[in-house]
């Protein structure tokens, strides 16, 4: 070996074989060096060894708890078994007890309230005083004289009516018929001729024209003079009315107004025969009526005197312009009858004068008519105005015997009962003053018994009869008794229910409520479930049953939703027919929302 290759070998020999004392002296390599020069094969499968059998120790844990834990998450039910026997259906309601009949003391008179000697629930006797009143001055009699008054003025104007004047139409169709005959007699004298000049008939012809306009004005003024006279303006020209049908109208609204204001005073003075319409007048809405009624006559006065104000300026207008167009009537008529006297005339003219002679006809006609029409018109104003004589009279007569009873009754001191019974209601209290006709204390007849209606579907009803007695649940004594004595349709609007009316004998108060079991019959039944089992979608009702399936790690339970039809029902359980079955299972409550096909867990007991 040469000299060049022996110095490698030291080199390397230097480098790659360490010495003992160079090992002595080296530095320390890096961890990761020393465990990679260390590495054991037989350390890692111990590692993987170790990690699978913890992992499948784990499984195995959670394999034996799984049921456990899974039972933790699902709803607990509570379940009941289903039975089988006797159930007796019961209809529960509740209504008003309510007195047969009741006994309102009143009085007629105003009376001050000194000592009230009964009170409500007391049981009083005929002829027990029941309270006193002390004697003073009686306004009502007083208001009721002046009332008196005011109706015997009424009725005396209302005699004072004026009968109805026919003269001015008799007049007009005497003329209608003066025209008439003068126009047939021109007719036929000019029949005789058969000569014409032209001109004079031309001038004839104007003064026919004007004849007719004339003759036509002058009916129209007559007929509005007549309707001014008879208030009645059908037959009257528009244009000559103006605004008198309007202030007619406005007097005839003031009156209706004055008469309904009046009226409603009079009813609250006299207080009428209704209690309820007058039983809550205060003296401040009787003087607000008068007012009313003082204000609402002296509008009408004021329409009445500018409505009879505007007819006489109105009348004496049309009455000159008649004059004016009579005397023009007669001007043409004169011009008229002398062409007609001294002509003859053409077959053209007779047409002319027969066409005359049909006008005046037809005029005459419609006078009648017109005429005929008024009568009528006027006849059925005639027997309207005797009826409210009639009711006039009648309501005089009416208050004289309201006054006489206050006469009666107005030195009253001592209110006695005019029956037994139990006192419901006292009304008033010491220094009240009593307004007529209002109930002032309210007895029930208890000979008369009690009653209580009770509002329940059809259905229900068909299986109750009359004569079941029914119990009393809030009968906290047990000393009364319920009999239902008649059923009947429920008369409230939109309803389909029948009403129940129980007879109530015992000791019970008018104005309670008592809450009733109706017994409807009963029976055996298959299968009888809580009634909290009994569920209802829009499918009808049904029932959750338990059904169970077996599992590796035991017995898993399901909800299973089962139809039924409901036989019949008490407080407590219902009789169902469907795939149901005596001893089956049924879901009563459960600790959250369930739905059928959800997996459950039966509450331990």
């Amino acid at each position: 070996m040469n000299e060049t290759s022996s110095n490698e070998i030291k080199e390397q020999s230097e480098i790659n074989i360490p010495t003992e004392t160079s090992v002595q002296n080296e530095v320390k390599l890096p961890r990761e060096l020393k465990t990679e020069e260390t590495y054991d094969p037989r350390h890692k499968r111990e590692v993987i060894k170790n990690i699978i059998i913890v992992f499948l120790a784990v499984l195995l844990v959670l394999t034996f708890c799984s049921n456990t834990i899974m039972n933790r998450s699902l709803p607990e039910i509570t379940t009941e078994r289903t039975s089988s026997g006797k159930l007796t259906e019961r209809l529960r309601g509740s209504g008003l007890v309510m007195s047969n009949q009741t006994y309102e003391v009143t009085l007629t008179g105003n009376h001050t309230v000194d000592t009230i000697m009964v009170k409500n629930g007391k049981e009083v006797k005929k002829d027990d005083v029941l309270f006193t009143v002390g004697k003073g001055e009686n306004a009502e009699l007083t208001t009721a004289e002046e009332a008196l008054a005011a109706m015997e003025l009424e009725y005396q104007k209302a005699l004072l009516a004026m009968p109805a004047d026919y003269s001015s139409e008799n007049q007009a169709i005497a003329n209608a018929r003066a025209d008439l005959q003068a126009a047939i007699t021109k007719r036929d004298n000019a029949a005789a001729s058969q000569d014409d000049q032209q001109a004079a008939k031309d001038a004839y012809n104007s003064n026919k024209s004007e004849l007719n306009y004339y003759t036509r004005e002058q009916a129209k003024l007559q007929a509005t003079i007549s309707a001014i006279d008879s208030d009645e303006y059908s037959g009257a020209a528009p244009e000559y009315t103006g605004d008198l049908i309007r202030l007619k109208s406005d007097f005839e609204n003031a009156s209706a107004d004055y008469n309904a204001a009046f009226g409603l005073y009079t009813q609250l003075v006299s207080g009428g025969n209704d209690e309820e319409s007058s039983g809550g007048a205060s003296q401040d809405m009787i003087d607000s009526a008068k007012a009313d009624a003082d204000a609402k006559e002296e509008a009408r006065d004021e329409a009445r005197d500018a409505y009879e104000d505007a007819k006489y300026d109105l009348r004496s207008w049309l009455i000159s312009e008649l004059s004016s167009a009579e005397d023009n009537v007669n001007y043409y008529t004169d011009l008229v009858n002398s062409y007609e006297s001294s002509q003859t005339t053409g077959f053209s003219d007779l047409d002319m004068l027969e066409e005359d002679v049909k006008a005046k006809q037809r005029t005459l006609d419609d006078l009648i008519t017109a005429l005929n029409k008024t009568k009528a018109s006027n006849d059925n104003e005639s027997k309207i105005s005797n009826l409210d004589l009639e009711a006039k009279k009648k309501e005089i007569e009416k208050q004289k015997s309201k006054i006489a009873k206050i006469k009666e009754t107005s030195d009253i001191t001592e209110v006695k009962s005019k029956y037994s019974g139990v006192v419901s209601s006292v009304n008033i209290k010491p220094g009240d003053e009593t307004v007529p006709d209002t109930p002032l204390i309210e007895i029930d007849l208890a000979d008369e018994g009690y009653t209580v209606q009770v509002s329940v579907p059809s259905d229900k009803a068909m299986k109750v009869k009359k004569g079941t007695a029914a119990e009393i649940v809030n009968n906290w004594n047990g000393k009364a008794e319920a009999v239902l004595t008649d059923i009947k349709n429920d008369t409230t609007a939109n309803s389909r229910n029948k009403l129940l009316t129980f007879s109530i004998t015992g000791d019970v108060t008018s104005g309670s409520f008592l809450d009733l079991s109706i017994p409807c019959g009963g029976g055996n039944f298959d299968a009888i479930v809580p009634k909290s089992a009994v569920r209802q979608d829009t499918d009808g009702f049904f029932v959750l049953t338990v059904r169970s399936k077996s599992s590796p790690l035991g017995n898993r339970y399901y909800a299973e939703k089962v139809a039924v039809e409901v036989l019949a029902s008490d407080e407590v359980s219902s009789a169902v027919s469907g795939n149901v079955m005596n001893g089956d299972y049924v879901i009563t409550a459960s600790s959250k929302s369930i739905a059928p096909g959800d997996q459950v867990r039966i509450k331990d007991k």
